[in-house]
């Protein structure tokens, strides 16, 4: 996000407060037309030119014929962002994979790769090493030098360097990762928490555009959220904050290992899915996805995941009441969740919630951004302090 600039402001400061909003504005929402870019920025058209000609100039952009051509008369052209003006890495550490990608201007994937963490491979040494490695192939099969990194962790995370205090499902602690990466690669590397980065790229790319206040919610093993509160990224004290799985529903429930006992993590992550549904811990993702969505019927829903829902519809009410945001939207293993029984947790919380009532409806929905969610809001932590560099 960028801010307006202050009346006093110089004018060097002005016309790059402008470029930044311009390549922003391109970089997230796409090709656009110079007055179009000038209605949006509130900007008047000379402004608009001298900054497009002069990003053209660079290569940052360029102005093309759109492909459709509709009405009479002379078509406006497009200003379009050139992916490889600026060149990105963002890195998804997840329990079980990491998934790596090469993004360019304009949130293009140009390169990917990804791998699986097995035994010594999740030790912190070994996909250091790896992300190292593949960072450096992917950018020289482009052949182009990348400008900065994003890194999502399942963990708690001191946004300040990168240090990760605490990953417990991935078994890391105290692990200086931002440090350590950045030194090896010699760029800028910015690391979050994962379900932070996910809120952050819904909140630009997904079902939370447009949405001044919303909180997404990660459920895997674990279950974290992060929140857009009046348009930016909410944090906590060094940037500790999203650990919504902790909070307890159940005071006499299941210990933790956070030292709690009934942590709606606890009642809702993947271990109590596969209780609901009478699978064996370690049931592989996919075996649970499906059997999520074999249950067709509210009968099938209401016997199968009736304690679920409750305790599921308990942390979410209290999330409503605390953050008071627009809009949830339920990511990762939440996304297989019965159509039914998601539209049931919309209005319970809406029932349930006071302030949810005070603003006429919080509305509830699953994620429809898929399994990169993570890898696209990394790509986005990496750009946030480099377009104003471009």
């Amino acid at each position: 996000m960028t801010s307006t600039p202050t009346a006093g402001a110089r004018p060097d400061e002005v016309r790059r407060h402008n470029r930044t909003a311009l390549l922003r504005r391109l970089h997230v929402a796409g090709p656009t037309t110079r007055a179009a870019l000038a209605t949006e920025l509130g900007l008047n058209r000379s402004t608009i030119k001298a900054l497009v000609d002069g990003l053209a100039e660079s290569g940052v952009v360029e102005e093309r014929l759109p492909r459709a051509r509709s009405g009479a008369g002379r078509p406006s052209l497009l200003v379009l962002p050139q992916a490889h003006a600026a060149v990105v890495v963002a890195v998804d550490i997840r329990v079980d994979q990491v998934a790596i990608a090469v993004v360019g201007l304009g949130g293009e994937m140009l390169g990917r790769n990804s791998w699986n963490l097995h035994g010594r491979a999740s030790e912190p040494d070994e996909v250091i090493t790896h992300v190292i490695e593949s960072t450096q192939v992917l950018a020289a099969d482009l052949g182009v030098p990348t400008i900065g990194v994003g890194v999502s962790v399942p963990g708690v995370v001191r946004r300040s360097d990168g240090f990760v205090h605490e990953a417990p499902n991935l078994r890391w602690s105290r692990l200086p990762l931002g440090e350590r990466l950045s030194a090896a690669l010699g760029v800028p590397v910015r690391v979050a928490n994962d379900a932070e980065i996910a809120a952050l790229a819904e909140h630009l790319r997904g079902a939370a555009r447009g949405s001044l206040d919303a909180v997404y919610i990660s459920a895997d093993i674990g279950v974290g959220g992060g929140v857009i509160s009046d348009g930016v990224t909410l944090r906590g004290t060094a940037g500790y904050l999203g650990e919504l799985g902790h909070m307890v529903v159940d005071h006499r429930g299941r210990p933790c290992y956070c030292g709690s006992r009934g942590c709606w993590e606890t009642e809702v992550g993947e271990l109590a899915l596969c209780r609901a549904l009478r699978l064996p811990e370690g049931t592989p993702r996919g075996a649970v996805v499906a059997e999520l969505r074999a249950l067709t019927t509210p009968r099938q829903i209401a016997d199968v995941l009736g304690e679920f829902r409750e305790f599921l519809t308990v942390g979410l009410v209290n999330i409503v009441n605390v953050f008071g945001p627009e809009l949830v939207v339920l990511g990762d293993l939440f996304t297989a969740l019965p159509p039914p029984l998601i539209a049931d947790l919309g209005a319970e919380v809406s029932r349930r919630s006071l302030v949810s009532r005070a603003v006429g409806g919080t509305r509830v929905m699953a994620s429809t951004m898929g399994s990169d969610v993570k890898l696209i809001g990394a790509a986005e932590l990496a750009f946030e302090p480099v377009l104003d560099s471009v």
